[in-house]
């Protein structure tokens, strides 16, 4: 492979060394590098990537605004999937084969990134890596995929076990499932299923939907069905549409038992769609109970979400105009927005460790170097080879006065 090398120039014009950089075609130039995303703009989903993808432009203006990682801006070459599996993958080999970024990032969902992850092993000789999907799933954090993904957001799992382990602490142990049928749904599924293993109980009854699910869908069988489960809570694992349609019929139905969800939903755009133009929106949003892999953005005493609001008033990022070809009101702050902010400062963190010179190979190298580091949360970050994933805290959230707020006590809310 042929590489070009950097002429480091000292006072005088004096040549005072040389380094290696990487070869034109590898998404760094001298002045730029480019990350690939491929994400929902697009569907019933389209909030989800919009949202992450506005969070993460704002981190990335600011540091572009500064001057960029060693004088070179960051760019983010960005296509559509709408949530659907074969754009993905599409997106994904054009981005690695055609404008061979240097690295993928901040891509969305379940069903997308378990059918990028084969193509990243078979084209290891690229060293292509994903960073920070916005997934909890496993596929990514263990073999054999996991070497070709770092991960900053708490697992799907710890998310479905802090859920199961609260409802079962208060006395709601007959816990049912609702979820997408595919790679998602399945995962929190068996998130589920093992919690409640751990406390000698089983799912108490589960119905599916098919992703991509409007809210102008019908629930009304799957409420029926969980109704004959006389259940004691409902977890979902769905996105913002589907889920809202489910919490839509099960309190129209008679089915008032708490509804949680997992931070994938998009809590923002859940609790519009249920409250917009509804005179007694409270009834469908009293007894939900939202996970959150973030802090709250209300939560003004932590650093970075301070520095997170500050960005996104100052930036106010859009998403690429040629992508968002339906309707879409942006949220001023959203849990996907400040994740997409983190996931952007961390990801500059690590680009800034590769030095004068990035190149792929330097990549896990310079993750791992990434110990206890204050990302601002109050949560430190820590990765190496066994070490995937850089957060593990689990948030729980409430609607209160129409906004979600953090849940303080699980049986004076549910019990």
């Amino acid at each position: 492979m042929n590489r070009r090398s950097l002429i480091l120039y000292g006072v005088g014009g004096s040549i005072v060394g040389a380094v290696r950089a990487e070869p034109a075609g590898s998404g760094v130039t001298d002045t730029e590098i480019t990350l690939g995303m491929s994400a929902a703009f697009s569907g019933p989903s389209r909030g989800l990537g919009i949202e992450l993808y506005r969070g993460a432009s704002a981190y990335f203006q600011h540091v572009n605004d500064q001057g960029g990682i060693g004088g070179r801006r960051i760019a983010i070459k960005t296509y559509d999937d709408g949530y659907q599996p074969d754009p993905s993958v599409k997106n994904t080999m054009t981005l690695m084969l055609e404008d061979e970024v240097f690295l993928l990032f901040g891509y969305v969902g379940t069903p997308t990134v378990t059918r990028v992850l084969p193509m990243l092993k078979k084209f290891q000789d690229r060293n292509i890596y994903l960073f920070f999907p916005f997934t909890g799933a496993q596929p990514q954090r263990e073999p054999p995929y996991g070497d070709f993904a770092f991960n900053l957001r708490a697992s799907y799992r710890q998310e479905t076990a802090g859920l199961v382990d609260n409802f079962v602490r208060i006395g709601r142990k007959r816990i049912a499932v609702f979820y997408q049928a595919d790679a998602y749904g399945r995962s929190g599924w068996a998130g589920v299923r093992a919690a409640l293993k751990r406390h000698g109980e089983r799912i108490a009854g589960e119905a599916t939907y098919r992703r991509g699910t409007k809210f102008t869908g019908t629930m009304r069988r799957q409420v029926e069905i969980l109704q004959k489960a006389k259940p004691d809570a409902v977890i979902c694992i769905g996105a913002y549409a589907a889920c809202a349609a489910f919490a839509r019929d099960a309190v129209d139905l008679g089915l008032r038992v708490p509804i949680a969800n997992l931070s994938f939903v998009g809590s923002e755009n859940l609790l519009k769609l249920l409250t917009e133009e509804r005179e007694e929106s409270r009834q469908y949003t009293d007894l939900l109970v939202n996970s959150q892999v973030v802090p709250s953005y209300e939560a003004v005493s932590i650093d970075a979400v301070r520095e997170y609001r500050d960005f996104m008033r100052h930036y106010d990022p859009v998403a690429p105009a040629e992508l968002v070809k339906e309707a879409y009101s942006p949220f001023p702050h959203s849990f996907v927005s400040l994740e997409g902010f983190l996931d952007a400062k961390l990801m500059v963190e690590i680009l800034r460790r590769l030095g004068d010179a990035p190149s792929r190979d330097a990549l896990p190298r310079a993750v791992f170097s990434v110990k206890d580091y204050d990302l601002g949360i109050g949560e430190q970050v820590s990765f190496g080879p066994t070490r995937r994933q850089g957060l593990q805290r689990v948030y729980y959230t409430v609607v209160d006065e129409g906004r979600f707020v953090p849940l303080d006590d699980w049986r004076e809310r549910f019990a």
